[in-house]
Order: structure tokens, then C-alpha cells, then sequence
């Protein structure tokens, strides 16, 4: 595992990538209405980063097809937008991410289409919780699986699942960096509270917890992206791009 540390420098490109992924998951937070294409949304996003001055990390990216992620109801990431209509009490997860003179940001809102269910709204609030309880434990000196355990200690104690086979992980020049940061200490890397490599000044992580109602297990539709549960159930996806300081972890992608 080979961990990079960024240069204050470093870290300043990054705060402007969040701060700009950011900006465009606010604009399509305001968008997202019942009766809209989820690829309305997609456009929206790769026009909204353009403008700002970034370019959208996601497309082509191993692939795939799109500027930003939308996932729906039981669709848990990696939900390609398409003719796909949004419908009253539905929930959608915008997954979006930019690069910004050559650094990275990546950030993931879940948010109700029009009066969504009280079920529905727990989630949200859940799991939008348990990826800010995984940030106060995002501090110099302490151990990656303290992450894992804080976002696990919230979300399990009121009866969610989250999700094994999918991670939070490091980030910079490029979108995926290590370390993997599991958000079940369950999951096959089996990371406890304690354990893992410890958390320095200068390490850039995403944190982005994956909450279920009803089981952990997932499948992957036949388009080889689209993640969703097994049993159907709700899920939701709230993620952060922080940085390690010398104090609390410093969120990257806040507008």
C-alpha cells in the first residue's frame, strides 16, 4: 500500500476541485424535480463543472459512459442517467466528481424527489450522519478502521446495513488512490476500530458510507455499472472528500 501525502500546495488544488464539485451537487440538488430525465441531470452537472472550470472526472473513466453517477430508489452507485423519468417519492443519489488542475474531487448527496416517505427521509438523515460521524474520526494519530468503526457504530445500532463490497478510498491526482476505507468492519478487508495504517497530515481521503434498509448484499445489473441491492431495498450514499490535519478533518467539498 503506498499512501500519498499531499503538500499544503497540493491540498490548496484540492480544496478548489471540492469546492467546485461541491457547487455543481448543490446546482443539481436544486434541479432534481418529479418528471425530469435523470440524463437532464447528467447534463446539467458536465455543464455546470465546465463552466466552473474543471473538467468532469467521470466520464470515460474504465469506461464509463456519463459525466456524473444518479442511482435511484434500490440503486445503490454507479447508476448511468438515461431516459430514465424521476418520479414523485422517489430517492436519487448524485455521485459527481471534477479534476481541477490536475487534482481531484469527489463528492455523493442522496436526496428526495418532491414528499418522499418518512422511511425514506430516515435514511437520508442516517446515512448523511454516520458519514459525519466517519469524518470526527478522520484525525491525525488515529487508525483508518476508526473511520470504519464510527460510521459503522451509527448507521448498525438503528437497524441499517451497509454496504461490504464498495468503499470510501483515497484520492488526489487520481480518483482512486489507497487506502480502501471500508464502512462495515464486516467487510473482506476487515478493518477494526484500532487497526489500519494511521491517519497523517497531508493524507486525502473520500469518505462516502453506502446505507441500506434492509440487507448488505448487493448485484450488478447487466449493463456491468448500476449497483443495486439484492432484496430491493431503499439505499442511500452520501460522500465527502476530506483532508487530515493537524486537528478535525478539513471537508474539502462544501461550496
Amino acid at each position: 500500500m503506498s499512501i500519498i501525502i499531499k503538500s499544503d500546495a497540493e491540498i490548496a488544488l484540492m480544496r478548489e476541485a471540492g469546492r467546485i464539485t461541491a457547487a455543481v451537487l448543490n446546482k443539481l440538488i436544486e434541479s432534481v424535480r418529479p418528471g425530469m430525465r435523470t440524463e437532464d441531470l447528467d447534463k446539467i452537472a458536465a455543464d455546470e463543472a465546465i463552466k466552473l472550470g474543471a473538467k468532469p472526472s467521470f466520464k470515460g473513466y474504465h469506461g464509463y459512459p456519463a459525466s456524473l453517477c444518479v442511482s435511484v430508489n434500490d440503486e445503490i452507485v454507479h447508476g448511468i442517467p438515461g431516459k430514465r423519468i424521476l418520479n414523485e417519492g422517489d430517492i436519487v443519489s448524485l455521485d459527481f466528481g471534477v479534476i481541477y488542475k490536475g487534482f481531484q474531487g469527489d463528492a455523493a448527496r442522496t436526496v428526495g424527489v418532491g414528499m418522499i416517505s418518512p422511511e425514506a427521509r430516515r435514511l437520508l438523515e442516517t446515512t448523511a450522519a454516520a458519514l459525519k460521524a466517519g469524518i470526527a474520526a478522520a484525525k491525525a494519530g488515529a487508525r483508518l478502521g476508526d473511520i470504519t468503526a464510527a460510521i459503522e457504530a451509527y448507521a448498525e445500532p438503528l437497524g441499517y446495513s451497509l454496504v461490504r463490497e464498495y468503499t470510501g478510498h483515497g484520492i488526489g491526482r487520481q480518483m482512486h488512490e489507497d487506502p480502501q476505507v471500508p464502512n462495515s468492519t464486516k467487510s473482506i478487508l476487515g478493518l477494526m476500530q484500532g487497526h489500519g495504517p494511521k491517519l497523517i497530515k497531508g493524507m486525502t481521503l473520500a469518505l462516502e458510507p453506502m446505507v441500506n434498509i434492509g440487507r448488505w448484499e448487493t448485484m450488478v445489473d447487466d449493463n456491468k455499472w448500476t449497483v443495486r441491492t439484492q432484496d430491493g431495498s431503499l439505499s442511500a450514499h452520501f460522500e465527502d472528500t476530506v483532508a487530515i490535519t493537524d486537528g478535525e478533518a478539513e471537508v474539502l467539498t462544501r461550496a
